[in-house]
């Protein structure tokens, strides 16, 4: 998911996809572990796309009090 397919979600929207992404990551870590994991660079994608939604979360956040 690119930075501006999660920038064009809503707050509800992001939180449900952060919700299953971290299920997904859970998955794949026990995957790995188990060494019945297909394709390894998913967890990366996961682990970035995380990353993308908690920066937009918290730029949502900080904003509304800059125009204060």
């Amino acid at each position: 998911m690119k930075a501006s397919d999660v920038k064009a979600l809503t707050d509800d929207q992001l939180q449900d996809e952060l919700i299953s992404l971290k299920k997904e990551q859970f998955n794949l870590r026990f995957q790995s572990a188990t060494g019945q994991i297909e394709n390894t660079a998913r967890i990366r994608e996961v682990r970035r796309t995380v990353a993308r939604i908690k920066t937009v979360q918290g730029e949502r956040r900080i904003t509304p009090a800059a125009d204060a």
